[in-house]
């Protein structure tokens, strides 16, 4: 690590600024997934332990700068107290008279949740006057958000840089696993990138061929490789005015010794809608009134003994339209190989992105790969080689 940690500071009687993501998904009113909550709590029960006063602050959806009470954090309060089974005080302000009175009238070992930081535009603006204001409500800041790393906001950038820093467990875990993946490996490594388009993804797709020896394209953007090589893709999504691109991608892969693996078959549809006629086809016949929604049994079987021969693999984006049967078999089975040889000790796995996240837990493997990354727009930044504000700042370590 190239930072500060909590172990590093004393921070007895401190008021301890700690920057979480508490930005998680509601359907119909109620909170769908606590993960984000429950990575949360050991380091609230650490800075707990440590006798801090520990004052949480978060976003909360997107509500432009102003308040929006659908986007308040108060029900996220009361859930997170539950679940950690101590009181949290929640302040319906993070800024003004409120929250000052309540972060300063904690004791050793207590904590506030102030209310969504993107109620401001001071926010997401980086303005260092708001990043000031909220200075002044702690004696250390600790960022325990990798996921929102990626963003220069004032909580994330500016604030650091006003108060003694330190990277909470959270950001340790996952800079630890995420350089785990290209770090001290034998150099097998392979990664796994699926999603609709190349255009979102150019940049993880370039950085990747030069750090893996095995890249498998998959999804939507597959079907712009094999377009680039000369097949008919009939009316499968595809980005025609990106060929030159994906031929120059193959042949710096070539450049680099590192093999890419796209479908050399499919399974098809005339839609997702009205898929009654599924069909498995070599990618040299795929009648012009179908669409490709997912690899086929001869690309599984090619990308599972790729895999075997790894020590290293990291996925980012689903293999087909996972989400609607039959069209999820792609990447149940690639999922369930990794899962497998996860749990016999024969590859590391790493994973992130959301549509990844649901994809494995649709394919009831999440749980068995070795790191999971709760950070969307972050893990896919990380994997272009961008640097991070939220974590170069961290590196400055302000005492």
């Amino acid at each position: 690590m190239k930072y500060q940690t909590i172990d590093d500071l004393d921070l007895d009687g401190q008021r301890v600024i700690v920057r979480a993501d508490l930005n998680v998904p509601v359907v119909d009113g109620n909170i769908s997934d606590t993960t984000r909550l429950q990575r949360l709590i050991p380091t609230i029960e650490k800075l707990s332990e440590k006798g801090a006063r520990i004052i949480i602050l978060s976003h909360f959806g997107r509500p432009d700068g102003k308040p929006n009470p659908e986007m308040s954090l108060h029900g996220v309060s009361d859930l997170l107290s539950k679940m950690i089974g101590k009181r949290i005080i929640f302040s319906e302000k993070c800024l003004g008279s409120q929250a000052e009175a309540i972060v300063n009238s904690l004791a050793s070992s207590e904590i506030a949740l102030l209310e969504n930081l993107r109620f401001h535009k001071g926010e997401e603006a980086n303005d260092p006057s708001f990043a000031s204001a909220l200075a002044n409500l702690g004696d250390f800041y600790v960022n325990d958000a990798f996921s929102v790393c990626h963003r220069a906001h004032a909580s994330t950038s500016l604030l650091a840089e006003l108060l003694p820093n330190a990277a909470g467990p959270q950001v340790e875990n996952e800079v630890h696993n995420l350089n785990s993946i290209f770090e001290g490996n034998d150099g097998s490594v392979a990664a796994i990138v699926g999603g609709s388009k190349i255009s979102t993804k150019i940049q993880i797709l370039e950085s990747l061929i030069c750090k893996v020896n095995v890249l498998i394209v998959g999804g939507g953007m597959a079907n712009t490789f094999l377009y680039a090589k000369g097949f008919d893709v009939g009316e499968s999504i595809f980005e025609p005015d990106l060929k030159e691109l994906a031929l120059k991608i193959l042949l710096k892969a070539g450049d680099q010794g590192c093999k890419v693996i796209i479908p050399s078959d499919a399974v098809v549809a005339q839609n997702l809608q009205r898929n009654d006629k599924v069909e498995e086809l070599a990618v040299d016949s795929i009648p012009s009134g179908k669409m490709i929604l997912d690899i086929g049994s001869k690309t599984i079987n090619e990308i599972i003994h790729s895999l075997e021969a790894c020590k290293t693999v990291v996925w980012n984006g689903p293999l087909g339209a996972f989400e609607t049967k039959p069209f999820n078999k792609g990447t149940d089975h690639i999922a369930k190989a990794i899962s497998d040889l996860t749990q016999s000790n024969s590859i590391i796995s790493v994973a992130g992105g959301g549509e990844t996240l649901s994809a494995l837990s649709s394919a009831n493997a999440i749980e068995n790969f070795s790191y999971v990354s709760a950070a969307g727009g972050a893990f896919l930044e990380w994997l272009e080689g961008k640097k991070l504000p939220g974590l170069e700042v961290l590196e400055k370590r302000k005492i």
